[in-house]
């Protein structure tokens, strides 16, 4: 389990340590997590990552790791400055695709809500 807040004080220290909330934007955050999750998917191109057992490999699983943290760190970092309850805003997300994707109409299927 995740705890947020203990996330959120260890990202402000080391923020504040080095005088780098000036540069802690909406923009430059959310940028950050984008480019990271480029990088994340970097680590699958060209057929990689087709299967979980790929990531079994040590090196694979180590670099995902690294990527994954990357994300969620500027993801915390970024909710944190925001003011928005990160696990309140999923379980809202969680609830509002439940209404969209109904389970007696999209169980085993991948099209989108609003596809026939």
């Amino acid at each position: 389990m995740i705890d947020n807040q203990a996330l959120c004080n260890e990202l402000k220290a080391f923020a504040a340590e080095r005088d780098w909330e000036q540069f802690h934007t909406p923009k430059n955050l959310a940028a950050s997590i984008s480019i990271e999750a480029a990088e994340l998917l970097e680590l699958f191109q060209w057929s990689r990552g087709q299967h979980w057992e790929e990531l079994q490999e040590p090196k694979l699983k180590s670099c995902t790791a690294e990527e994954l943290a990357d994300i969620l760190l500027y993801l915390v970092r970024f909710a944190d400055l925001a003011g928005i309850d990160l696990e309140q805003a999923a379980r809202q997300k969680i609830q509002a695709n439940a209404v969209k994707y109904p389970v007696t109409e999209f169980r085993g299927s991948d099209r989108k809500y609003n596809e026939e």
